[in-house]
């Protein structure tokens, strides 16, 4: 199981709850997993009904069987600090620069710096070890930005190493895409079972793999269930008025005379099915988009009553059960 998990989507495709639901259910069991948000949105608090994340590892939530989870926002201004202390003892240096706007005015115009600062602090954190030599954090978890950028995201290390030829900067960016191009990585891919997030997924998909970067399993999120087997769906996409007119009447919903209750049901009722077997349909049809990809997909539930943290702890047992370690993945 790669230690580090790396989800992306479309937005829309519920990516930040499936980042979630998937740090609880990697620290069942007594894990520790740390959950890292990128994008600066504070999602991450939400979902866990907390307060607004500071820049440093918090615990946020206890999994089943006693792991933890804990989570970072990463934020570039302080990871550009970080950095300068970290590699040229610059610690005072750039807090007098962070004074003058300086830092905030790198990060800024220059989003490549941005991207190598957050892909760096989350692959520190997948190296650090504690003082017993022992991974500091079992898994992490990256909510990382959509899929039409997340290539470029993570490749972002390769062109820096490319144009720093020497020195601790090509060390660092080095350091990083052996881990992002390493078996120690898996990018995950969350989707829904509708034409345009599918046709991003694999555009994101044939990127990644350009790239060699390795790519893990597609998650299609916010599954609806069918309410009708194979042989009420045939009938819903047909005209069968009468038909159903007498099974209301069978169910002592008036008779099926003309202007009765059971005719005045009829159309309403049809046109629900047929809008039903239409979306089963093309449900059908994205599912054998997604198995062209090959790779393993794995569906989470459309929760009607929207995601609050039983919620998210009853997504993270799907997730436990499928691609999470002891799953059937």
């Amino acid at each position: 199981m790669s230690r580090l998990q790396v989800v992306s989507g479309k937005g829309g495709t519920g990516k930040t709850t499936v980042s979630a639901a998937l740090a609880l259910a990697l620290a069942t069991e007594g894990k520790r997993t740390l959950l890292v948000e990128v994008e600066g949105r504070q999602g991450i608090a939400q979902l866990f009904e907390t307060e607004a994340l500071p820049y440093e590892e918090r615990k946020i939530a206890v999994a089943p069987g006693g792991g933890e989870v804990y989570a970072l926002a990463i934020d570039a201004e302080r990871a550009l600090l970080d950095y300068l202390q970290m590699f040229y003892k610059l610690g005072g240096a750039g807090r007098a620069l962070k004074k003058l706007g300086a830092i905030d005015f790198a990060t800024t115009i220059a989003p490549g710096l941005r991207d190598v600062l957050l892909t760096g602090k989350a692959c520190e954190a997948v190296r650090r070890r504690n003082k017993q030599n022992r991974y500091a954090y079992d898994y992490v978890v990256m909510d990382a930005p959509p899929t039409g950028r997340i290539t470029r995201f993570l490749n972002v290390n390769d062109e820096v190493a490319g144009l720093a030829r020497f020195g601790p900067i090509h060390n660092q960016a080095q350091a990083v895409m052996r881990v992002l191009k390493s078996p120690e990585t898996a990018v995950h891919l969350v989707t829904l079972l509708e034409e345009m997030p599918v046709q991003e997924t694999a555009d994101g998909i044939a990127e990644l793999r350009a790239a060699e970067l390795p790519v893990g399993n597609v998650i299609v999120n916010m599954v609806r269930p069918h309410l009708l087997d194979e042989d009420a769906l045939r009938t819903a996409a047909g005209e069968q008025r009468a038909h159903v007119a007498k099974a209301l009447s069978r169910a002592g919903l008036g008779g099926a005379r003309r202007g009765g209750l059971a005719e005045r049901l009829v159309d309403p009722l049809l046109e629900q099915a047929a809008e039903h077997a239409q979306r089963v349909e093309l449900e059908r049809e994205q599912r054998a988009v997604l198995a062209r990809l090959d790779l393993a997909t794995y569906e989470l539930p459309l929760l009607g009553e929207g995601v609050d943290l039983a919620g998210l702890y009853r997504l993270a047992k799907e997730l436990r059960t499928r691609i999470a370690p002891g799953g059937t993945a």
